[in-house]
């Protein structure tokens, strides 16, 4: 398998097609992996993961970098887990004796998380609360050369086969766009709704393209960066933006209701960690109106609000966390069907050993949008 590499050797020669590694476990091979020790990413050789006959070991291909990875490697990450890089998508390279529905050389997308089904949060279709949902992964994680997808994941349809027509660096994509997928659905946005984004990064712009497919009449897209509004002036041609960098007290509302109306906006989308984005969410939002509280707090966060205002105006307040099989599938029925089309928002590549590199890039955010991680 290409990557692996003989333990105490490293040798850099690819065994893709080494039978050796597929049939004789006698043999101890390593492969690469960033993981996140004490707040600090590093790139280590970890043991090549033993297949089980229930189990699937994947070749990663890419994997997306997500702000809750920055949150966990720069902020004050407040969910379980601790692993970085989930959202990847790889070649299937071995499979255990039990599995009938894959075979090697599947392009799939692999999913780190997925529910029981049968639990009380599941059956109130509240998926990502289920406590399974939360305990699974995938082994070690998205940012390594190689996966292994466990039984748990194959059984409740964590791996999915890839269309022909969908690329690797498409399916990077899936996962962070099934979230966003999720967020619109949990506020039930209608065709002609008004609706403000805070946060013009990747899933900030994914929104947009999904407002825009469901009929948002107006958007409205808010952020304190110059290069990621103007980036998506060029993906949608008629959002209205805002840079509310060095903004005067009060401008930013009298701005947004001059675009919105009077009346406020009917959704708003808080697809950043800014505490800000938030409060600000509260004087545009219209009275009955809904916001998404979709981008990832930091641990601890404490806020200050006019309870009475919520309850006087009827705000409501839905946060919105990671997706379910639910939205993984629509995501990729719509790529399939190239209905809509989310690959320019990638800006940056960088191969797994610049692991660090590539976060420290989408953290600073001066000149990028998604960037994604390759096997080379």
């Amino acid at each position: 398998m290409k990557g692996a590499r003989k333990y105490f050797k490293r040798s850099q020669k690819s065994i893709q097609n080494n039978k050796i590694l597929l049939n004789n476990p006698g043999h101890k091979y390593c492969m690469k992996a960033a993981v996140l020790v004490k707040n600090k990413v590093e790139l280590v050789d970890l043991d090549l993961p033993k297949v089980g006959n229930d189990e699937v070991l994947v070749c990663m291909k890419v994997c997306g970098i997500c702000g809750s990875d920055l949150e966990k490697v720069f902020g004050k990450y407040g969910m379980k887990s601790s692993r970085i890089g989930h959202e990847p998508a790889g070649e299937i390279v071995k499979l255990g004796a039990n599995i009938k529905d894959f075979k090697k050389g599947d392009r799939v997308f692999v999913h780190h998380h997925v529910p029981c089904y049968s639990c009380h949060f599941c059956y109130n279709d509240d998926f990502t609360m289920c406590e399974k949902y939360q305990s699974s992964n995938i082994d070690p994680c998205g940012l390594s050369e190689f996966i292994l997808v466990p039984h748990w994941n194959l059984s409740k349809g964590g791996l999915i086969r890839l269309p022909d027509n969908i690329n690797f660096n498409q399916a990077a994509l899936i996962e962070p766009i099934a979230c966003c997928l999720r967020s619109l659905n949990k506020v039930n946005l209608k065709k002609a709704d008004t609706i403000v984004i805070f946060g013009a990064g990747p899933t900030g712009l994914m929104h947009m393209i999904l407002a825009r497919f469901f009929g948002a009449s107006k958007i409205l897209l808010v952020d304190v960066n110059s290069f990621r509004l103007d980036f998506a002036k060029k993906i949608d041609q008629q959002v209205e933006v805002i840079n509310m960098a060095n903004m005067p007290e009060g401008e930013f509302k009298r701005k947004s209701l001059k675009f919105l109306g009077k009346v406020g906006s009917d959704v708003s989308i808080i697809s950043t960690s800014s505490i800000n984005a938030f409060i600000q969410s509260l004087s545009i939002t219209r009275k009955g109106g809904t916001i998404s509280l979709f981008g990832v707090p930091p641990k601890d966060t404490e806020v200050k609000i006019d309870l009475n205002m919520i309850y006087s105006k009827e705000l409501k307040i839905l946060p919105s966390y990671a997706a379910s099989e639910k939205e993984i599938h629509q995501t990729i029925a719509l790529m399939e069907a190239k209905i809509i089309n989310f690959e320019p928002l990638i800006t940056h590549k960088f191969p797994l050993r610049d692991s660090y590199k590539a976060l420290m890039h989408a953290h600073q955010a001066k000149d990028s949008m998604k960037i994604i991680i390759t096997a080379e």
